[in-house]
């Protein structure tokens, strides 16, 4: 399959591209032909499209493991915009009710669903198991792999039970994509996933779209970052902060001095990270240009990036 589809033409039919990006055709020709790939590429080089597309092309349905239930939402609105069939993204986890479910899997089974994301803890629960067995999974893809290393920066107890429990549902080829891996890590996520031999892409780091620059905090460091925000009109940003506590101490200031500004934290609810995240009761995905995001580095753990908004 892989050496017959035109991958140029699915690219555009789909996503509106004209060409791929880096090592995307490459990677996406790698799991078309039913071989473990494992993908490390910066944030922003366009991962999610290498395991987006080969599932639309191929039978059956691709499992993508994703530790946040808030881009899990994201990627399927994503999809489900871009594609006339009904159905053809969804996600399982706890903030679904049953009928949510239910619709979920009827869709599964109808074959409607070529793209379901589910949480690690939501894979591991037995009732999934059982259904997910009688489905078939053109492959699974695991995202923020890094998650599964004990050398890692996020570690994850509950990605290291992904592989006993892909071979409880069924074996197919494994996809594993992460933005962060030293050698070490690398090396342990392989053996983790029993993807020894897998096929490796690894992209350059390098952002020149990027600008890193680094200033002495000063006494009066709201003050300085008031100016900074007005001597930028027009722009809107994320500022990370230590604490819950400090993120609505410094959004109320900025709201004070007449900057937009929205107080976003992660939570840590039982069974997952975060559910659903909002701020003042709107899904930050679904929030207009806010000037200012003010955060804790709860957030910055799970994106591991700086980015515009």
């Amino acid at each position: 399959m892989a050496d017959k589809v035109n991958l140029t033409e699915s690219l555009k039919r789909y996503f509106g591209f004209d060409k791929f990006k880096g090592d995307q055709e490459a990677i996406i020709r790698n799991v078309l032909a039913g071989k473990d790939t494992f993908v490390l590429m910066p944030t922003g080089g366009g991962k999610s499209l290498c395991y987006q597309l080969p599932s639309l092309l191929m039978e059956g349905t691709a499992i993508v493991i994703s530790p946040l239930i808030a881009l899990m939402k994201n990627q399927v609105d994503a999809i489900s915009n871009l594609c006339e069939t009904e159905g053809v993204a969804h996600y399982l986890n706890s903030s679904l009710n049953k009928a949510a479910i239910d619709q979920v899997k009827n869709d599964i089974r109808a074959g409607h669903t070529k793209l379901l994301y589910v949480a690690p803890e939501s894979l591991t629960k037995e009732d999934n198991v059982e259904f997910l067995k009688t489905v078939k999974i053109s492959f699974y893809a695991i995202d923020e792999a890094h998650c599964i290393s004990e050398w890692g920066h996020d570690f994850r107890p509950e990605y290291r039970r992904i592989r006993p429990i892909i071979n409880e549902i069924g074996i197919a080829p494994v996809i594993a994509l992460t933005a962060t891996a030293t050698d070490k890590v690398r090396t342990d996520i392989k053996k983790n996933l029993g993807m020894p031999d897998a096929m490796e892409f690894k992209s350059s780091f390098n952002r020149p779209n990027l600008y890193y620059e680094v200033r002495p905090k000063t006494k009066d460091v709201d003050k300085d970052i008031i100016k900074f925000i007005k001597l930028h009109p027009g722009k809107s940003g994320i500022i990370y902060c230590l604490s819950r506590k400090k993120v609505e101490e410094l959004a109320a200031i900025l709201r004070a001095n007449e900057i937009k500004a929205a107080a976003y934290r992660m939570c840590r609810g039982r069974g997952s990270r975060c559910s659903q995240p909002v701020t003042r009761g709107v899904p930050v995905w679904d929030l207009p240009s806010w000037r200012a995001l003010w955060t804790s580095c709860a957030f910055a753990r799970a994106k591991a990036s700086a980015r515009r908004l």
